[in-house]
């Protein structure tokens, strides 16, 4: 039995968020390509450790690994900027810093999902999906 989400992007990070108060070290959870995009993302900037598609039937799963085995998260707060309700864009100039860089900000791009500093790089603006650290 699967349950919708109005934001399943902010039920990733909710679970996400959960699992690391309970001490967890993977999540599962419905797939969505954006959702796999935004979890790569985390991946890279070093917040994940990985991610895997599951396949089955029905709908497929994403199995997110938080940290290895004995680590600690890396994860202190992750955050969902823009909502359903209300979305918020950026120009490329306007793209917000995280605890003076120590964190990272998420965006969606005309050129895909990518974090703030891609995007200040490639000069695109876009919507703030969402900033962790």
């Amino acid at each position: 039995m699967t349950m919708l989400s109005t934001d399943p992007i902010a039920d990733m990070f909710t679970r996400i968020r959960n699992a690391i108060n309970v001490g967890k070290r993977e999540v599962t959870l419905p797939y969505s390509r954006l959702k796999e995009q935004i979890a790569r993302e985390l991946v890279k900037a070093g917040y994940l450790e990985a991610v895997e598609v599951i396949e089955a039937k029905p709908v497929n799963d994403m199995k997110i690994t938080i940290a290895k085995e004995g680590r600690t998260a890396t994860i202190t707060s992750i955050e969902r900027l823009s909502k359903p309700g209300r979305r918020y864009y950026t120009k490329a100039d306007d793209i917000p810093r995280v605890k003076s860089g120590r964190g990272v900000v998420i965006l969606s791009t005309s050129h895909g999902i990518m974090t703030g500093q891609e995007a200040t790089k490639a000069r695109l603006g876009g919507e703030l999906i969402c900033k962790v650290y």
